[in-house]
């Protein structure tokens, strides 16, 4: 069965909480842009340390690879490893 993006979006996506925290991850990429650690098309990607995507501070903000930032050590029952 296919996804249904017009659903998700509308159910999960589109909700004010997450667009607040898609907005939030943006401006920390221009906060790192403008900071000359980031420009477009590098491949980067900017990695809050705590996981809070709404905690902008530069010593929560550091520069990782796509790769290593997109995944992450997994437990046996698939949770984040602390």
């Amino acid at each position: 069965m296919p996804r249904d993006y017009k659903q998700e979006y509308a159910k999960y996506h589109g909700s004010a909480e997450q667009k607040r925290k898609r907005a939030a991850r943006g401006r920390a990429r221009y906060k790192m842009e403008k900071a000359g650690r980031v420009s477009k098309g590098d491949g980067k990607d900017v990695d809050h340390k705590n996981g809070n995507p709404t905690d902008n501070k530069t010593s929560n903000l550091r520069v990782q690879s796509k790769s290593k930032n997109r995944s992450f050590a997994r437990t046996k029952t698939a949770r984040k490893k602390k």
